[in-house]
């Protein structure tokens, strides 16, 4: 197979198609960009403490649904992984 017959068959998936794939697909309770509300304090990755009822967005689901990634707006662009019980959801951004 040549590089331009290869180029041909792959082709890009766009966000939506990636996120809507990850829809349909429950093990987990929440999902990449959900927008969800910390129940308890947690810690970044930078040892920064987001308070409880911050809000977050989640970028990643770990085992399935039992913890998350959650970028917070402050302090920017501060990541933590939050157990799936210490979240809630708040909202779901339409693709």
């Amino acid at each position: 197979m040549t590089a331009r017959s290869l180029d041909r068959t792959l082709s890009p998936m766009s966000v939506e198609v990636v996120h809507q794939w990850r829809a349909d697909r429950p093990e987990a309770a929440l999902r990449e960009l959900d927008d969800v509300r910390v129940l308890v304090a947690v810690t970044t990755m930078d040892g920064d403490t987001v308070p409880a009822g911050t809000e977050g967005t989640v970028v990643a689901v770990w085992g399935g649904g039992e913890a998350y990634e959650v970028e917070f707006p402050e302090p920017m662009g501060a990541l933590a992984t939050v157990a799936a019980g210490d979240v809630v959801f708040t909202g779901r951004p339409v693709p």
